[in-house]
């Protein structure tokens, strides 16, 4: 049997919309995650542009779901297990300041408990202000040299050990070492 095909592309609009708003995700929080501009994600949104293969493939890779699932008005059958491939995981870059934060977490958690891979490379430094009040991190020490600055007290954090710290104050966490570090960091909004 020979597969009709249409000749309208896919009105990835409603079902973007819809997925961010399972995720509880603002159309700030998927621009931020994803590296989409606000404005763009709304035409989508509104079916007023489709979106490139590349953004597509950002909006994807944010939302934690295949492009097929994105340009899909189909609902997908519940898998037991969802895999997310390496190159599937969202990566905010900080190229400028030496860090690579790997989104282990579900979006749909963003806001109250986020998880990440950190990389520093070789001085490099995961600088940040305040966050929201009673927030807290945790972050272990995979490989490498790290110390945590929290408002001007350092501690240095062996391999293996975790940092437990309030993160509704300035805090920073810098690779003193001559190598690439990496750390789990998980942050808890309150």
């Amino acid at each position: 049997m020979k597969k009709v095909l249409s000749n309208t592309p896919p009105e990835v609009g409603a079902t973007l919309q819809k997925m961010r708003l399972e995720r509880g995700l603002t159309l700030e929080d998927l621009s931020r995650t994803a590296g989409v501009s606000k404005s763009m994600l709304s035409q989508i949104e509104r079916e007023k542009a489709n979106p490139t293969i590349a953004v597509a493939w950002r909006l994807a890779n944010a939302l934690g779901v295949t492009m097929a699932e994105l340009l899909s008005s189909e609902l997908p059958a519940a898998e037991s297990i969802r895999l997310l491939e390496a190159h599937e995981t969202p990566t905010l870059p900080g190229e400028h300041a030496g860090y690579v934060l790997r989104i282990l977490g579900p979006m749909e958690l963003a806001g109250k408990y986020e998880w990440y891979e950190l990389t520093l490379a070789a001085g490099g430094a995961l600088v940040s202000n305040s966050h929201d009040p009673g927030a807290s991190e945790h972050l272990t020490v995979l490989s490498g040299q790290i110390e945590v600055e929290v408002e001007g007290h350092k501690k240095k954090v062996k391999i293996g050990a975790t940092a437990r710290y309030d993160a509704d104050k300035n805090h920073a966490i810098r690779n003193t070492g001559k190598t690439e570090a990496k750390a789990l960091l998980v942050v808890i909004h309150r």
